[in-house]
Formats: structure tokens, C-alpha cells, sequence
């Protein structure tokens, strides 16, 4: 289980042969879970200044590779008594978003990720997402994308300073959106369903 929140960029020093080698300050053991790009990875191996990661073809089937170089988000697994920010984040990507679009929002900037539709639903007003480990916030929901807003530091931390239009990233929806949605088997048809307005309600009771 992660947060969101991502404790260093980490430096790609090798990926060979489905193994990729990383150097951080942060030291993990060998066996432990670390998010890398928002992705749950086991390390296999560790050096005096390096650790090392192994991904299936699997994985690399599913995960945005073209971000595996360079610099990486890393995020160790949470620890109990840990402080809690961010969101839950599970550290396994649902799907590839695409940037669509990038504006500058005064001292902001906006993202605009396009996702499959089949994941739209789960993509919720002032909920949270996870883009390449990245605990985010939904400013607005579009018809086949959402918006976000990112502040300088953000960027500047992150390797969100890399996205171009066209860039694919991880993407992980919120749990408990897919926990709600199938809870309460909400669908296109109102009338068989809940709305998240209704949800919203709901929720505003307790």
C-alpha cells in the first residue's frame, strides 16, 4: 500500500533483460515492495549504492515504458504508525492516459488526460487519480479526459517536467470509487443506477 506521494526521483543507472537497476538515497531491502512510476515492484537486489527492480513482460506490457528512463518516481510501501497523506494508492495501474493536452493556468499548469473509456466512470469531480505514482486531484471531468491542476513544485519534483502532449502514463483510479461504483452498480442508465450525485447525498448524511 503507497500514498501518492513520491520520496525521491530515483536515477535509472541500467534496464537489461527485465531488470531495472536504480541508484536513490533511500537504501531498500531485497523482498521489499516500492512503487516506481506508481507501479508495485519487488526488489531483487541490492548494492552498496543501487537496487534493482524486476518486471515481467507482463508488466511491460501494461506499464508506460517510455518513462523508465532517466529519472523515476519512487515511493516505498507505507510502514504502520507511518503518517497518512495523499490517498490510498494500491500501486497497480489500472490503465495508460495519454496527455492530451498542456495549458498554462496562471502560476498553475492544467494536464488534460485522455484514459479508455472504460475507466472514465471511475474518474470522479475533486476525487483523487494516481498518474505515474503521483497522488493527484480531478479539477474537471470531460467527456473522454479529465483536467488536472499542477503547481511549479510539482513539476519541478517530478517527472511531470518531461510530459509532452502525446506522453502515455500509469494511471491508477481511485479504490474506493470502484469500490462505490460497483457497490452500487452504477451505469449510463439513471434509472438503474446511482449517480455520484446521489452518492455525494448520500455520503453528506453521515
Amino acid at each position: 500500500m503507497f500514498t501518492g506521494l513520491i520520496r525521491e526521483l530515483a536515477k535509472v543507472v541500467s534496464f537489461k533483460n527485465n531488470f531495472l537497476t536504480l541508484h536513490a538515497k533511500y537504501h531498500p531491502k531485497t523482498g521489499d515492495s516500492i512503487a516506481i512510476n506508481g507501479a508495485c515492484l519487488t526488489v531483487v537486489k541490492v548494492t552498496s549504492d543501487t537496487f534493482t527492480v524486476e518486471l515481467s513482460p507482463e508488466s511491460q506490457k501494461i506499464l508506460a515504458m517510455e518513462n523508465y528512463k532517466d529519472e523515476v518516481h519512487m515511493e516505498p510501501a507505507m510502514m504502520m504508525g507511518d503518517r497518512f497523506e495523499g490517498h490510498i494508492v494500491q500501486g497497480h495501474v489500472d490503465c495508460l492516459g495519454t496527455v492530451k493536452s498542456i495549458k498554462q493556468n496562471g502560476n498553475s499548469t492544467d494536464f488534460f488526460i485522455a484514459l479508455p473509456s472504460e475507466y472514465l466512470k471511475y474518474i470522479i469531480p475533486k476525487g483523487s487519480v494516481t498518474i505515474d505514482g503521483v497522488s493527484l486531484t480531478v479539477n474537471e471531468v470531460l467527456k473522454d479526459s479529465f483536467r488536472l491542476t499542477i503547481i511549479p513544485h510539482t513539476i519541478e519534483n517530478t517527472i511531470f517536467k518531461r510530459y509532452k502532449i502525446g506522453t502515455k502514463v500509469n494511471l491508477e483510479t481511485d479504490m474506493f470509487a470502484r469500490y462505490i461504483y460497483n457497490m452500487f452498480n452504477i451505469n449510463s442508465d439513471k434509472k438503474a443506477g446511482l449517480s455520484w450525485n446521489d452518492v455525494d447525498r448520500i455520503m453528506a448524511n453521515y
